[in-house]
Parts: structure tokens; sequence; C-alpha cells
């Protein structure tokens, strides 16, 4: 048992049939109403999975517009905020004196609650158009791209800097410049650091778009749908679009996880 146990075959089928089951014994106990039970709620309040799956089929053309919405603020603020924490991540590792302060601003804004500044953000891209769905966006993506920033920022910044030992004195037995030092040894050693930032800033982005839309200007989005059904009394509903983010991370994390394990190969063979 202890040999089947430690296979890395059988660990890795664990990884993936024990959330399952759990994820089922969840959904049986849901439709029973033991659930119910167990949280002293009802079926207003916490509708049964076969009636949230019901609504979900009804109005799939609208939540999907909605999905898609929603999608397109966290991929567009989650592309930006990485872009742009990669970036100082390399200022901060090329200028070290520098650096370790503007690593501290970074992770300054990172302490600012979402629900504090996407009201921020809202107010401040007023003059940006005249259109609401495009002034919305904008302040969408913006919470969604500060939010990204950081996580990217400390993680590339340890790819940077944190080389094996003695490769950056090879580097430089070798007469090469910065900018080569960075191109062929520290970019590429930073390569792993990216996807462990990317696995947390993925829900992340998600997270925060979905917060971003409960004050945004526009009516659109998973985020703000939940909210107006919830004001409504209509919990089947918000529940709908609650199961719609689930989805939502769940196949960008996935999406993800693929990217990666393609990249990481390549990355070993090279």
């Amino acid at each position: 048992m202890r040999r089947v146990h430690e296979n890395t075959q059988v660990k890795a089928a664990e990884t993936v049939t024990l959330p399952v089951l759990l994820g089922v014994l969840i959904l049986i106990l849901w439709e029973t109403g033991i659930l119910h039970k167990i949280l002293h709620t009802d079926t207003f309040t916490l509708p049964l999975p076969d009636r949230i799956l019901m609504i979900m089929a009804d109005n799939a053309g609208k939540i999907t517009a909605n999905a898609g919405a929603t999608v397109a603020v966290a991929v567009i603020g989650l592309t930006a905020g990485s872009v742009i924490g990669y970036g100082i991540a390399v200022l901060a590792a090329l200028f070290r004196k520098w650096g370790t302060s503007g690593m501290g601003i970074v992770a300054a804004c990172n302490a600012i609650p979402i629900v504090a500044l996407a009201p921020v953000m809202t107010n401040w891209t007023k003059d940006v158009s005249r259109d609401a769905s495009i002034r919305s966006m904008a302040a969408k993506i913006l919470v969604v791209t500060i939010v990204s920033i950081a996580n990217m920022s400390f993680n590339a910044f340890r790819g940077l800097t944190e080389l094996k030992p003695f490769s950056e004195d090879l580097m430089t037995s070798y007469a090469a410049t910065k900018r080569e030092t960075l191109i062929r040894l520290r970019i590429p050693n930073s390569v792993p650091y990216i996807f462990t930032a990317l696995r947390v800033a993925v829900p992340s982005s998600v997270i925060s778009a979905l917060v971003s839309e409960y004050f945004a200007e526009y009516i659109i989005g998973v985020g703000r749908q939940i909210r107006e059904n919830i004001v409504l009394a209509q919990y089947s509903s918000a529940w709908a679009y609650i199961v719609a983010a689930c989805l939502i991370g769940i196949i960008l994390y996935g999406i993800l996880m693929i990217v990666e394990g393609v990249v990481l190969k390549k990355h070993a063979k090279a």
C-alpha cells in the first residue's frame, strides 16, 4: 500500500479524483436538502442545483454575454498588469539600489482594498469617453491591472535575481554586458516564476473584475448581475451568475495550466 500511495501516477490520479469526489458529495448533500439543514437555510436563499441549472439554460445567451464582458476585463487587466509588473521587476533587478524602494511602493499599492479602489477608478475615468460602456470598461481594467502588478513584480524579481550559483560570475568572466546577462541569464531563469505569479494572478484577476463590476457605471458583467439579482431578491438568478463566475475562474486557470505545461517543457529542454 505504501508503494502504491507513493507511486507518481497514483498521486496524479488522486489530485483529480479526490476533489471531484468531494464536489460530487457536496452536490448530493445540496440536492437532497441535507446541506440546507446543516447550514440552517432554505431553498429560496440557497436554491437547489437543478433549479440553478434550469435558470442557466433558460438565460444562456444573457449569461454568456455578461461572462464575455467579465472575461475581457479580467484578461486585458491581467495582461497589462503582468507586463507592467514584469517591467518593474526588470528595472528593480538591474538597478538594485533604487529597485528595493520601488518594490516597496508596489507592495503599498497592493495593500489597497479592491472595494476602495473600484469606486475611485470609476470617478477617475469619467472623462475618458462620453460612452458609459467605454468609461466603465476602462475603470474595471485599471482595477484588475493594479491588482495584478504586485504579484508579478515580486515573483519575477525573485526569478531575475535568484540565479544559480556562480552563473552570474560566469557571465562576468565572459565580459557580458548587463543587457546580455539580462537576456541570456535572468529572463530565462524567471520563466517558471512568471507562471507561479500567474497561478495566483488569474483567480485574483477574476475576483477583481467581479468586484469592480459592483461599482461600475455600466450595467454589464457577471459581478454586476449578481448584485442586481440579490437586490431584487432573485437569488436563483444570482446563484446562476455565481456558478458562471466559478466556471470563468476554472476555465482560465485550466488554460493557464495547459500553457504552463507546454512552455515549461520546452524551457526545460532548452
